[in-house]
């Protein structure tokens, strides 16, 4: 009589092949295929960042720490970034304080104010925002925006003028092309980006939570203050962060409204420059080290892109673990 085998209770029900442990060949063609993908972008990244930089190592070796100065001048041969450099970030500081304020204000209100009926057409013109060419806010910011702004500015720059610190801000030089029209311009062109991601961020807040805040009694707003905002603030300042490395590289829109003047000034309504329009406007007519020139200020847009967008990667994942541990 042969013996009854036992099954192990400690076993799993199935076949103990170990064929059985593998995943289906679908799923490993489909984690290999990702995987591939993400090393074939960080490759592209690493190329990008080689071919530019030995483009540009000329200007790097020859200017050394000269190359934040102020002195740009390709008659010369003396190629300093500062003046650059200064426009890109107070363009990019003007975007961020008017844009973050009222994209978390939007996504606020469509997502915890607005009936989802009348909610939904406002997405879709949001949508429909984030998708228009910078070329187009360009030339309706040169056209038609910033002339309608100097008569504006000019007005601000009179009732503020003698004023301490409002004056070395907003009084004169004045000029429609400015670092201030280019910020603003930058804020209508970012404003989407930061509202739609804000407003999905928001959206994931547990119903649960908002509940409970409504059933200890809290108000509409101490409701978003003590049970939305924690819960989303890691993913808004993603997002902020993400809509400051677009405003950064902005480059079109920029070119046409700034002003092109290599100048480093306090007065905001005054004609400015930036690194992304140096590089279009002048790249067409450089040669030798005036190229090299424009191609290293490229490297360093490049690295300042990444790293916000590093930090912004940081702060959202940051934000995930400390949801997770609570």
């Amino acid at each position: 009589m042969s013996a009854v085998v036992q099954a192990d209770p400690a076993t799993p029900a199935g076949s103990a092949h170990p064929l059985a442990h593998q995943r289906p060949l679908g799923d490993r063609v489909f984690a290999i295929l990702a995987a591939a993908a993400g090393v074939l972008v960080l490759v592209i990244l690493a190329l990008i960042a080689i071919s530019t930089s030995q483009q540009a190592s000329s200007w790097f070796s020859t200017e050394g720490l000269s190359i934040f100065s102020v002195d740009w001048n390709p008659a010369t041969n003396s190629f300093g970034a500062m003046t650059f450099i200064y426009g890109t970030i107070i363009t990019a500081a003007i975007a961020m304080i008017i844009a973050v304020p009222v994209s978390v204000a939007i996504a606020l209100l469509l997502t915890e104010v607005v009936p989802r009926r009348w909610a939904q057409p406002i997405v879709y013109v949001i949508d429909l925002l984030a998708v228009v060419p910078s070329v187009i806010w360009g030339l309706w910011g040169i056209l038609v925006f910033g002339p309608w702004l100097q008569h504006i500015y000019t007005s601000i720059a009179s009732a503020v003028n003698g004023i301490p610190v409002l004056d070395s801000l907003f009084g004169a030089p004045v000029s429609g092309a400015s670092f201030f029209t280019a910020g603003l311009i930058l804020a209508f062109m970012i404003t989407p980006i930061v509202t739609s991601l804000s407003r999905e961020v928001i959206a994931t807040v547990p119903a649960i939570d908002k509940e409970g805040a409504y059933a200890l009694g809290a108000t509409r707003l101490e409701m978003i203050t003590g049970a939305v905002w924690p819960h989303s603030q890691g993913g808004i300042v993603g997002a902020a962060l993400l809509g400051l490395g677009r405003a950064m590289g902005e480059t079109i829109a920029a070119a046409l409204v700034i002003g092109s003047s290599p100048v480093i000034t306090s007065h905001l309504f005054a004609a400015g420059y930036d690194m992304p329009a140096v590089i279009a406007n002048q790249f067409g007519e450089a040669s030798g080290e005036f190229r090299a020139a424009l191609i290293g200020l490229g490297v360093l847009l490049f690295l300042i892109t990444i790293v916000i967008n590093l930090i912004a990667r940081g702060v959202v994942e940051r934000s995930a673990r400390r949801k997770r541990g609570a």
